[in-house]
């Protein structure tokens, strides 16, 4: 399926962080959609070093990339020496993806270098190249901000929204001194569907319930959540969004989800239907404070702009997610 009238056919594309999750899925969508394109992707892939959190510093794995025929570079964009290898190619859009995005690393320094530093050397790289730069930023911008959650009202609550909040205003700014440019920037909600199991524990709640209940125990919610919703937004949604950003009415920052948040309960029951179980539910205390309780995407200038519509709900997200998420069940994540 294809989402614009955009031919990639034999431009070239570069995807940072093509080896994660958002990424992957668009580098086979160009594959699939668009043989004649040449896709590069850039991507510092896991090398087993951990955050002070014990989660992994890199989340992309050749696994997500079995069958891309494109050219692959293992590089760091913290790196100069490693973003010389990008001189090499002349770009027309590039997928900005690349970030720690775990939201519970508050190492100030490295997280504000790595998301928000690089950031610059890649907007010059799309000026240079006159490339389109489509970019993640991302819901955890709002912080506990009520819903819904709208462009323009943020309160960032950690180190990792406020990276990716510098990155929107750098964003801002740049296109006031570059107008020609095409920048946009897309703010992910809760997104989950294929290749988003290498995340490991910062994969979608989807797959690790998923995998709770195929090993034979009843899914682990906070207590309450029949009353903790979030705005679940599938992979192929996220895509479509990403090409449909290419060819923006105007430059700007948007929410991408589907504007209508679901119970963390409701996803659970979902998968217990899909995969014929019926173990309940185990209920344990949030240890977390000011855990965001709601959230919900204001789309309205995503659709108006960029012509966005989400097309999946959690139903049918989740039903045709199950095959893999059963293929994936008890498999190395190393």
């Amino acid at each position: 399926m294809t989402y614009n009238t955009i031919d990639f056919n034999q431009k070239t594309i570069l995807i940072t962080g093509g080896a994660g999750f958002i990424g992957s899925n668009l580098a086979f969508y160009f594959q699939q959609n668009y043989p004649q394109s040449q896709v590069v992707i850039f991507d510092c892939f896991r090398s087993g070093a951990v955050f002070n959190n014990g989660n992994l510093q890199s989340l992309g794995h050749y696994k997500n990339l079995i069958g891309f025929k494109g050219d692959v570079i293992c590089g760091n964009i913290n790196n100069r020496d490693d973003l010389s290898h990008l001189e090499n190619y002349q770009f027309d859009y590039i997928f900005h993806q690349a970030a720690i995005s775990d939201t519970r690393v508050y190492d100030q320094e490295i997280m504000i270098k790595t998301n928000v530093n690089s950031f610059w050397q890649l907007l010059t790289l799309a000026r240079e190249h006159n490339a389109a730069m489509i970019y993640a930023s991302s819901a955890a911008t709002y912080g506990n901000l009520p819903s819904p959650q709208t462009v323009g009202v943020e309160n960032p609550q950690n180190p990792y929204a406020f990276s990716k909040y510098m990155m929107d205003k750098m964003a801002s700014n740049y296109d006031k001194l570059h107008p020609h440019m095409t920048i946009v920037g897309l703010r992910f909600f809760n997104v989950y569907g294929a290749r988003e199991y290498y995340k490991n524990k910062t994969a979608s709640m989807v797959i690790q319930l998923g995998h709770q209940i195929l090993s034979g125990n009843a899914p682990k919610l906070f207590k309450g959540s029949d009353k903790i919703l979030r705005d679940f937004i599938n992979i192929e949604d996220v895509v479509q969004a990403n090409i449909l950003a290419c060819k923006p009415k105007q430059n700007g920052i948007y929410n991408i989800g589907t504007g209508k948040p679901r119970s963390f309960q409701a996803l659970a029951d979902i998968l217990q239907k899909e995969l014929g179980t019926d173990l309940g539910t185990q209920y344990i205390p949030n240890p977390y404070n000011g855990y965001q309780t709601h959230t919900q995407a204001d789309i309205a200038t995503a659709q108006a702009n960029l012509g966005f519509m989400p097309k999946i709900d959690l139903e049918m997200g989740i039903k045709a997610y199950i095959p893999e998420i059963k293929r994936l069940y008890g498999s190395d994540i190393v």
